[in-house]
């Protein structure tokens, strides 16, 4: 069996309870994962220096109590901001599903200045039904800057969150993301075919296939290197052909469509990764 070169790290604190699906998407695409507690990496950030990947997975992180992602990303901005952005200057990818993607956005690493959080125009905020939604939908993978994203290729993936209606502060903004090839995924109709890709004035797909109300449909974010990837869809909870809930109906899969996004992204990442000594 080839030794894995590629390693990521899996980063969990109070309120994380995607972190095992997470790990297992990561090894079953061929990443060497360790899964670290916010606490211990913060003590030793140094670690980030030996791996490829960080993946920030979902949850409720500290409950969600004053906002989703909130103290996560304050923890972080105050313990390790710093090389977290070393990281990925470095060439490393990070990546955050739902309530990482929450933490993300807390930390303004999708912005122009990152350094500057009052500066910050984007925000995921309460779901336009005012409820919390679980349900299957289907996204897209839009033309981006991230380098392990298919265009146009269409997966069904579970979503789970309350809080996670994508905003920004205003058009210039959002045609800005647009420009800069950050909107790396989109809520789609499966039912329409040959869609034309999504653009800053996209008429909003009815609920509940855009479950949140997101602004364009947008469902996932990069930063302008393509390095640092956010999401709300669950990729990690559909990695078996059985984990669909109309598996029988869907004729015969190897694997859940979730898997091959953590495959690429182990690849993108193989590609800089220096092998273990």
């Amino acid at each position: 069996m080839k030794t894995p070169t590629v390693r990521a790290l899996v980063l969990r604190s109070a309120g994380t309870n995607c972190d095992g699906e997470t790990v297992r998407a990561l090894e079953l695409a061929g990443a060497a994962v360790t899964l670290v507690h916010l606490n211990q990496l913060a003590a030793e950030s140094e670690r980030l220096e030996d791996h490829e990947i960080v993946l920030f997975p979902g949850g409720f992180s500290y409950g969600d109590y004053i906002s989703a992602g909130r103290m996560f990303g304050l923890e972080i901005r105050q313990r390790l901001y710093d090389p977290l952005l070393r990281f990925v200057a470095e060439g490393g990818f990070v990546v955050g599903v739902c309530n990482g993607f929450q933490i993300l956005v807390e930390l303004g690493l999708f912005e122009p200045d990152v350094t500057d959080p009052r500066k910050r125009a984007l925000a995921l905020t309460d779901n336009a039904s005012n409820r919390f939604e679980c349900r299957w939908i289907h996204m897209r993978a839009e033309r981006s800057a991230c380098p392990f994203l298919v265009p146009g290729e269409v997966m069904p993936v579970p979503i789970a969150h309350g809080e996670g209606r994508f905003v920004v502060r205003d058009r210039a903004r959002l045609e800005e993301l647009f420009a800069r090839g950050q909107v790396a995924l989109t809520y789609v109709d499966p039912a329409a075919k040959g869609s034309s890709p999504t653009r800053p004035d996209a008429p909003l797909i009815p609920y509940p296939l855009n479950p949140n109300g997101s602004l364009a449909n947008i469902a996932g974010i990069t930063d302008p290197t393509g390095r640092v990837l956010g999401l709300m869809p669950h990729p990690e909870r559909n990695l078996a052909p059985w984990n669909h809930p109309q598996w029988t109906r869907l004729g015969a899969r190897a694997e859940g469509e979730g898997l091959p996004f953590y495959r690429r992204l182990v690849a993108a990442a193989d590609r800089r990764a220096v092998p273990s000594a």
